[in-house]
């Protein structure tokens, strides 16, 4: 029998009007931007559905804003009649999961993704010196070899697929890593792209966030999740619920592992993904990573009937 699982886009993945076909044509996504609005204390929607680029690639708001369209989609497809029965998400969309997955409610699940938005926020305007790049082709363990063999600081931090790694650190050691791996991979196919991103994610220059997150996030309530969640910290399913904000705080500074947390969603028996939010980037890693994998993607009315076959 098929199993369905909700994956959520990660942060770059924002575009203005993203979500507005479905703001404007379900309610319930409404209710999403209202909850978001009076956790946030502004209004997401005169950011998203604007003109100010700037303003909505800023991570205090993209962050937000991501979720906000994420969790409208996945709302627009349960309306449909899809049933999951998991949740998974990239980086920043772990916050979507949880709130799809009744761990927090709405209103609580954007006070805090507020909170790490911000933390990181500060964290980018401290460390503007920080640079990432996605490295295609080579193996994560040579990837990794790499790292260690270049001057300054320089980490593996996302594991996108079995051919898709993005280091993180200093810039001049992520050029240098770029180059080693250049010069002594065995892939037959080597590519680097340098990120257009403002700082270092998941790595040691986000730690002032983390330390704020952790600290901030004491107080909230988190319910054990009403269907399977899995974790990029370890890239398996979660089953231990004792201490979220620790977890998420390791979340902020830890790699995401997302290649073994799709092994792992697959040996649970899913056949079928769905991306819920704005862009594709998911839905290819799926298909890189899990060659007989049924994945689709929703961020709009047109990819939302897609979806639906």
């Amino acid at each position: 029998m098929s199993k369905t699982i909700a994956l959520f886009s990660g942060q770059g993945s924002q575009y203005l009007g993203m979500g507005k076909e479905f703001y404007d044509s379900f309610d319930s996504a409404k209710k999403i931007f209202a909850a978001a609005d009076s956790a946030l204390g502004y209004r997401l929607e005169e950011i998203i559905f604007s003109e100010d680029a700037e303003k909505l690639n800023q991570t205090v708001y993209s962050q937000p804003a991501i979720m906000a369209c994420s969790l409208c989609a996945y709302k627009a497809l349960e309306e449909k009649g899809v049933v999951f029965e998991g949740v998974a998400g990239h980086s920043l969309g772990e916050y979507a999961a949880i709130a799809a997955s009744g761990m927090l409610s709405l209103e609580d699940s954007f006070a805090l993704i507020k909170i790490r938005a911000e933390a990181m926020q500060k964290a980018v305007e401290s460390n503007k010196k920080g640079s990432m790049a996605a490295i295609i082709g080579p193996s994560a363990e040579e990837i990794e070899e790499a790292c260690s063999k270049a001057s300054g600081y320089v980490t593996a931090v996302n594991y996108n697929s079995p051919v898709q790694t993005v280091v993180a650190g200093d810039e001049s050691a992520v050029d240098e890593a770029c180059r080693i791996i250049t010069e002594t991979s065995t892939a037959k196919r080597v590519k680097c792209v340098k990120l257009n991103v403002a700082s270092a994610f998941h790595c040691e220059y986000m730690q002032g966030a983390a330390d704020e997150f952790l600290q901030k996030s004491g107080d909230f309530k988190f319910s054990s999740p009403d269907k399977l969640f899995f974790s990029n910290v370890i890239g398996s399913e979660l089953t231990d619920f004792s201490d979220m904000p620790q977890l998420f705080a390791r979340h902020i500074v830890s790699p995401v592992r997302f290649t073994s947390e799709l092994a792992d969603i697959e040996a649970h028996g899913f056949d079928k993904y769905i991306e819920c939010g704005p862009g594709k980037t998911l839905t290819g890693l799926v298909k890189k990573t899990l060659k007989s994998a049924d994945a689709k993607n929703c961020e709009d009315l047109a990819s939302l009937e897609k979806a639906l076959i």
